[in-house]
């Protein structure tokens, strides 16, 4: 269990604590009403519990938390709110029927379960879209890194020269990949293990060509990149 978890559970432990002395500690009418509120209250804490553990849950890193912020504040605002609202219903159990009160409750805890369903549901599909983008982005970021170190492998001016057009271009195209580049990615992919081929063999006219090829395949993903969006 970590630090931040144990402090959680002592915090809840703290406020049902709290909650059952004012509970008991004040004078209330022990009717059907008090139970009623006392036992929504006490769920509401221990619901607690199943909120930390789904706001926080994934891989643990620092994104993942900051988009489950939303879930843990809305069960912190639901608890905030049955913990009032029982208390008020436990001051006037003598006075009200218990039929109000379980159908304010229970819709009370639709409400906080709806909210931290739809919360989660968010989470999950911005967490998703994040893991794709940066699948997607991954392929050229590995190209345009193959194509800048073999700038400094160029003996001849004129290779190196055509081969840093190549790394320029690569690093000002678009990032993200789709299916409709992948076919283009693969062979650009093939020519730049072409040239790094030639610049280790020092063919300088075989990387020249090579490049100008390329270059006309990565004008036309980046015509492709700009008519998919």
């Amino acid at each position: 269990m970590t630090k931040n978890a144990s402090r959680g559970l002592i915090v809840l432990a703290i406020v049902l604590a709290v909650f059952s002395l004012i509970a008991f500690a004040i004078p209330f009418a022990h009717t059907a009403v008090f139970w009623i509120a006392y036992g929504f209250g006490v769920f509401a804490i221990l619901f607690q519990l199943y909120i930390f553990k789904t706001s926080f849950a994934g891989n643990g890193d620092a994104k993942s938390r900051f988009y489950g912020f939303p879930i843990a504040r809305l069960g912190i605002y639901y608890l905030v709110a049955q913990l009032i609202l029982s208390v008020v219903e436990m001051a006037l159990a003598g006075l009200i029927p218990s039929w109000p009160v379980i159908i304010i409750n229970v819709l009370a805890l639709a409400f906080a379960l709806i909210g931290c369903i739809t919360a989660e549901t968010m989470r999950d599909e911005i967490v998703q879209q994040d893991n794709k983008l940066k699948k997607n982005v991954s392929a050229m970021r590995e190209l345009q890194s193959l194509a800048a170190s073999m700038v400094s492998q160029c003996g001849d001016e004129e290779m190196k020269n055509a081969v840093k057009k190549i790394a320029d271009e690569l690093r000002f195209s678009d990032p993200v990949s789709s299916d409709a580049t992948a076919e283009l990615e693969a062979e650009i992919r093939s020519q730049l293990a072409d040239i790094q081929q030639a610049v280790v063999e020092g063919d300088a006219e075989g990387a020249k060509v090579l490049c100008g090829k390329m270059m006309g395949n990565l004008a036309e993903r980046n015509r492709i990149c700009s008519i998919s969006k």
